[in-house]
């Protein structure tokens, strides 16, 4: 939005932006684990359809579900994979994963849980490090921004069940 916004006062088309694009409003990805969980709790929770008592979570892993596993447990393991996928890569400045790759990884990790339910289980954390692992250790490093991502997902969009077993 901002380089729509600069590309507009550039046109010189001044009154779009002094009536539509006042203020310009950050917005952030997932800064830290209390993000995480706030996100996965989402999973844990939210029902679909409405009123149905079958969350996300509870949809791909239902053995595991009515036996007490919940994502929002995973948080503090989820982010210390992250962190650790940051630090490894020397990737410059604070950590902040887009909201779209975060989901991602979700639905990834998720989907392969699905093979895998049973009571007591719960993803390891070498699952939900593996999808870093695999869009961050190409031969060129990947940048560490929402249009990178957005390549690295692309490579990742089969199935892991098949091409990337952990």
């Amino acid at each position: 939005m901002l380089a729509q916004k600069t590309a507009l006062q550039v046109a010189d088309k001044t009154q779009i932006v002094a009536r539509l694009m006042v203020e310009d409003l950050a917005f952030y990805g997932i800064r830290n684990a209390q993000d995480v969980a706030t996100c996965l709790n989402g999973y844990d929770q939210t029902a679909y359809p409405e009123r149905s008592h079958w969350s996300f979570t509870r949809f791909y892993v239902p053995q595991a579900f009515d036996a007490g596993y919940r994502l929002v447990n995973d948080a503090g393991r989820l982010w210390e994979a992250f962190e650790a996928a940051h630090h490894k890569a020397s990737l410059p400045g604070q950590l902040e994963i887009p909201m779209e790759s975060f989901a991602r990884a979700v639905e990834i990790v998720l989907k392969d849980s699905e093979l895998r339910d049973a009571r007591g289980y719960g993803p390891e954390a070498v699952l939900w490090q593996h999808w870093f692992r695999f869009c961050g250790n190409s031969r060129k490093p990947m940048r560490y921004r929402e249009t990178s991502w957005r390549v690295c997902w692309a490579r990742t969009s089969t199935p892991m069940k098949d091409s990337c077993r952990v």
